[in-house]
Parts: structure tokens; C-alpha cells; sequence
């Protein structure tokens, strides 16, 4: 059930302290119609933000596509977690809107992840499906490239609604991701949020304790599924995330161009 905002914006409920939050959600009531378009749940100075290598499977796809192998390998293990800027509220997409791939990639890849909604005080609050869209062969080219493997038109899209933190708990949810292309399956995967190296909650310090968020910020947790180098995403396809608990997140492929042109 997805319940009217009970505040102008999501980023003036996220400027307030998780106990007010909650308070303020729980005395809200009625149901959005179902013909209604929903909008991403990001709005003002909101960001999101996406850490990376969180899972062994991400780790290993890594090292794969790059010839900096020591890189990849050496933050799976270290104290301090690989932080990148992702987007600007205004760049967000969401369920139903179109994702982009990259045409000067040879290699792009949806990205299924736990994100963390996180208000102004650096509590979490709630729970969404982020797809962290990206160029795998940018990223594997070199590790410096990682903003333009990360961060273009269509690249980061979240479910519509934002799971309250005191409705789930995330340590064993099952995360399931589908490529349909035409009548086909191009890929499936599935991972556990059980499989993650670090642990959620030791993310957000290492991003929030160092910039301030007055209207909050989305931080996605990584990703524990990742096709194999012989995989590429193509515009036409069609991709399902679900997380259990949390939500449901489809969009369909084209160019990045294409969106890029579209919202200019």
C-alpha cells in the first residue's frame, strides 16, 4: 500500500529526526489511487550516492573486467568502503521510465541493489530497489574512469515508494533480477542481502560523516549480481528487479543519447 506524503516533499519529511518520521507516517492515512503517476521518491538537495564491491560476487566480476586487479581486491578487504557520487534528484528515474546504455560501451550492465534512504541526522529511514546502471567496459578500461561508467542520462532509477525501516528488517532478503529481451530471458540472477561483505549500517558513516545532507540522501548498498563479461545490456530490453520485503522496479532499455535529447 502506498500512502500520501505527509509533507510537501520527501526531502522536508528527511529533514526531520527518525522519531518524528515515524510518528508523522503512522498518523498518515488513505491510499494513492491506483491511475495516479508516481513520482521518484527524491525531490529538493536530495543525492544518491552508491557504494561498490560490497558483495564477493562483485569483487570477482570486477577484477575480471579490469586490468588494475590489485584495485579491486584491495577495497573488498580494506577498512574504508568505495563511495561514488551517483545522482542529483533531478536525474532519478523510476519504475516505468526508460534506462540508458551507454553507445560508446561495449559492455553495459543493470545493476540490482538495496538502497538506504538516510534523513538529515544520518539515520536511516526507509528502504527502495535502486538499478545502478553501468558501463562495465568504461569502468574495466580504467578505474578512472568510473564517474562516466556511472553517472549519464538514464543511469540510476529507484522504485517508487520508500519502505519504513521499522516495517523490515534486511538481513536475508532475496534479491532477483530478470533481462527480458523480446519473448526471451537474456539473464536472471539472485543473490541475498545475507551475502554482503560489509555491513549496511557501516556504509552511511563513511558518506554522512563527512558531507552534511540537509534534505536527506538515497545511499544504494552494491550489488551481488553480475552477468558474465558476454552479457550486454541493448536498448529494447527489459529489466525486473524485485527485493523482497522492499519493492519492484522495471524499466525498459534505449540509448543514453535518446534520454539525454528527451529532457533537454
Amino acid at each position: 500500500m502506498i500512502r500520501p506524503l505527509p509533507q510537501p516533499t520527501i526531502s522536508a519529511l528527511l529533514r526531520l529526526p527518525l522519531a518524528e518520521i515515524r510518528q508523522t507516517v503512522q498518523r498518515t492515512s488513505g491510499e494513492i489511487p491506483a491511475d495516479v503517476r508516481l513520482l521518484p521518491p527524491v525531490d529538493g538537495l536530495m543525492e544518491v550516492w552508491a557504494a561498490g564491491v560490497t558483495y564477493e560476487r562483485s569483487r570477482d566480476a570486477r577484477v575480471e573486467e579490469t586490468t588494475e586487479r590489485s584495485v579491486y581486491d584491495r577495497v573488498y578487504d580494506a577498512e574504508r568502503p568505495e563511495l561514488f557520487f551517483k545522482a542529483p534528484a533531478w536525474r532519478v528515474v523510476t519504475d516505468g521510465d526508460p534506462i540508458g546504455v551507454r553507445e560508446d560501451s561495449a559492455v553495459n550492465v543493470p545493476e540490482p541493489e538495496l538502497g538506504v534512504v538516510v534523513n538529515a541526522f544520518g539515520e536511516i529511514v526507509g528502504y527502495l530497489v535502486v538499478n545502478d546502471v553501468s558501463s562495465r567496459s568504461i569502468e574495466g578500461e580504467n578505474p578512472l574512469y568510473l564517474p562516466q561508467a556511472k553517472i549519464y542520462a538514464g543511469s540510476c532509477a529507484i522504485s517508487a515508494g520508500i519502505v519504513p525501516v521499522w516495517l523490515t528488517g534486511i538481513e536475508d532478503l532475496a534479491i532477483e533480477m530478470t533481462v527480458r529481451r523480446g519473448t526471451g530471458t537474456a539473464f536472471q540472477g539472485v543473490t541475498s542481502t545475507a551475502q554482503f561483505h560489509r555491513p549496511v549500517e557501516g556504509l552511511v558513516p563513511a558518506l554522512v560523516d563527512w558531507l552534511h545532507f540537509p534534505d536527506g540522501v538515497v545511499l544504494s548498498t552494491g550489488t551481488g549480481i553480475v552477468p558474465e563479461l558476454d552479457f550486454d545490456l541493448k536498448p529494447g530490453d527489459v529489466v525486473e528487479i524485485t527485493i523482497e520485503n522492499v519493492g519492484r522496479l522495471t524499466n525498459q532499455v534505449v540509448g543514453a543519447r535518446e534520454i539525454r535529447e528527451s529532457t533537454r
